[in-house]
């Protein structure tokens, strides 16, 4: 599995962390219960760009528990918990964050999500589906359908969508 994170040995206190997290979201936790005995995602490729938080990361275990198979990289690497994205990693989520990483790291991690030849994307501000739609073209076809979580993102999307070039449909989960 291929990986990019600041070290690998800060997995155990992220992990302490996201299982705090976890118990201030119980809801989520019901969801990953009965999606680990279902498994509706089976066979599904996530590629998800967010914030690597705890709070993200059981939402990536929720998705990895339902079946899919999931990368995360970044979308503000300000926010990014190395400690978390180790954590993950060492649950078998492929990561590619690094807190503060420069720009041209940020969209090699992009990159590296998009090599995962994701059906579903996951974006806080629309980079990803933004360069899937510039640079990745060749993958569009694969791609189902996808969520946006910014104001900003969501206006970059109906621009996108106005002008023919969104290919795909996409969730603005702030409007949901």
């Amino acid at each position: 599995m291929e990986y990019h994170i600041k070290d690998l040995r800060l997995a155990e206190q992220g992990r302490l962390r996201i299982e705090w997290a976890e118990w201030e979201m119980p809801v989520l936790r019901q969801i990953r219960e009965r999606m680990a005995q279902e498994r509706p995602l089976e066979g599904w490729r996530i590629g998800a760009c967010l914030h690597v938080t705890t709070e993200t990361a059981n939402l990536m275990r929720t998705l990895k528990a339902g079946g899919a198979q999931v990368a995360l990289c970044a979308s503000n690497p300000l926010s990014t918990q190395d400690d978390v994205a180790a954590a993950l990693v060492e649950e078998g989520i492929p990561v590619f964050a690094l807190r503060g990483e420069d720009r041209e790291t940020y969209y090699r991690h992009i990159h590296a999500v998009l090599d995962t030849r994701p059906q579903i994307t996951m974006d806080d501000g629309a980079d990803l589906v933004s360069t899937l739609h510039s640079q990745r073209r060749e993958i569009l076809e694969g791609v189902v359908g996808g969520t946006e979580e910014t104001t900003t993102g969501v206006i970059r999307l109906r621009a996108m969508a106005a002008d023919g070039a969104l290919m795909y449909p996409i969730i603005a989960v702030n409007d949901a």
